[in-house]
């Protein structure tokens, strides 16, 4: 479990750094401004390859069960992850994907540079869907391992953590906008009342 731990830690600084405006600022500084329309998909691109170790790892190294969920709990954990694929789906889309993807800036579509805040749809109801959807979808396994349930601890406080960095960012890019918005919608987990 230690190799899994480093891993993912590892693969988080490397992405939350890379994620930073600063290292965006200083790559910018280094290779010019126009390389900067492929950075977004080139960031993309990274942390799935670079997520690709840590799946070797959880192959090779030594498991053990922890824990089978028998049905008919497991259909409904099967449900609640379909539920979880089509809501990271539905908060995909809710934004600008081909930004979110990094198309937008390679192909020179036209749009606000800086973005625009997304307030309704599943916004409404949590500030980070996607990030509520993947934990879902991640903690609703009927099956675990320990490499897994490793992996699954790491990505949850993975997600926390940066979620609240995120936060920061998102504060210095749209003020008061997004200090009101954070004001009357929680982060991770909605209320409906």
């Amino acid at each position: 479990m230690l190799w899994i731990i480093l891993a993912l830690a590892l693969w988080g600084l490397l992405h939350s750094w890379t994620a930073s405006l600063s290292f965006k600022a200083s790559f910018e500084k280094l290779f010019g401004e126009k390389i900067m329309r492929f950075y977004r998909l080139g960031y993309n691109a990274f942390s799935a390859i670079s997520l690709l170790p840590i799946l070797y790892l959880i192959r090779i190294l030594p498991d053990a069960e922890v824990y089978t969920v028998a049905a008919p709990w497991s259909y409904v954990m099967f449900a609640g992850r379909v539920v979880a694929v089509i809501g990271l789906f539905v908060g995909v889309f809710q934004t600008d994907t081909l930004a979110f993807i990094g198309l937008r800036q390679i192909i020179g579509l036209s749009g606000d540079e800086r973005g625009k805040l997304v307030v309704k749809g599943l916004y409404q109801y949590v500030r980070h869907p996607l990030y509520t959807f993947g934990l879902l979808f991640i903690w609703l396994t009927s099956y675990m391992t320990e490499n897994w349930l490793t992996v699954y601890i790491g990505a949850t406080i993975y997600i926390v953590i940066g979620a609240y960095f995120e936060e920061r960012k998102l504060l210095r890019e749209f003020g008061e906008e997004y200090a009101a918005y954070k004001a009357r919608t929680p982060m991770l987990l909605p209320k409906f009342w």
